[in-house]
Formats: structure tokens, C-alpha cells, sequence
């Protein structure tokens, strides 16, 4: 049996909710080459559902990465901790940026394993964040 697909109202909304930007590394879809989708934050397989609670936009780069995972190592203290969970909590919480907006930083034990688990400063990502920041598009 196939699992139920996500409504488009509720990938619009989502995506809305997101103000189109990837909720976990801040890229814009407008900018991306890449798709973004709709994630579970805690996945199917690990008890999540298709609510909005648990519903998040993100480009392919993080939702590749995150894939069924909900924590993480912290690279500072070792200790495994939860991802970034973009319902629950506030991304300026977790992540500052570095001098020139190029570097996502991440400023909790959860902002570190994070940054470190999505390889949030892919270089792609870098990349595009440098060009943008050139015009005043970034950061969002």
C-alpha cells in the first residue's frame, strides 16, 4: 500500500508558511537550480505525520541530508541532541551568520550538529549566498 500523498494546499501553504526559503540552510527557491519539496521534520518511518506541525520547506541539498535523521552529534561537546526543528523552534535561536553572510553558524549544541549534519555551507550553497549578497538578496 502506497503512503497518502500531501495535498497541493497543503505544499502551498507549507511553502507560503516558509516564505519560500529552504527553513533549515535559508536558501531562497526562487534563486535554487534545484527543486525544494516538503519534509517531515520527524519522519514517517519514526512515528511522524502529514500535519502542518510537522511539515517543513527544504531545498534537496538539506532534505537529502536529513533524511530520516532527528538528532545528531554536536562537533563541540560529542553529545548526541536533536536537529533544528523549524516548528518548534526560531532559526535565529540556532544559527547567526558569519561576517559576510556567507557561513551559517551554528550557535547551539543543536545550531552546531545542525550546520554539521545538513552541511549547511555546502559549497553550492556558499556560492550562491556570495552572489546574492552582491545584489542585497541575501540574507532573506
Amino acid at each position: 500500500m502506497s503512503e497518502p500523498q500531501l495535498t497541493a494546499k497543503q505544499k502551498q501553504a507549507v511553502a507560503h508558511r516558509a516564505s519560500g526559503c529552504c527553513e533549515y540552510c535559508r536558501s531562497q527557491a526562487r534563486f535554487s537550480p534545484d527543486p525544494f519539496s516538503i519534509e517531515h521534520i520527524t519522519p514517517r518511518s519514526k512515528g511522524g505525520t502529514d500535519e502542518d506541525e510537522n511539515l517543513a520547506l527544504a531545498c534537496q541539498g538539506c532534505n537529502n541530508r536529513k533524511y530520516t535523521h532527528v538528532e545528531a552529534h554536536d562537533p563541540v561537546s560529542g553529545n548526541l541532541v536533536p536537529l533544528y526543528h523549524p516548528r518548534r523552534q526560531r532559526w535565529v535561536d540556532h544559527f547567526g551568520w558569519n561576517e559576510d553572510f556567507t557561513l551559517a553558524i551554528g550557535l547551539t549544541a543543536t545550531g552546531r550538529a545542525t550546520v554539521e549534519r545538513l552541511q549547511l555551507n555546502r559549497e553550492g550553497v556558499v556560492n550562491l549566498r556570495r552572489v546574492l549578497r552582491t545584489i542585497d538578496q541575501h540574507p532573506p
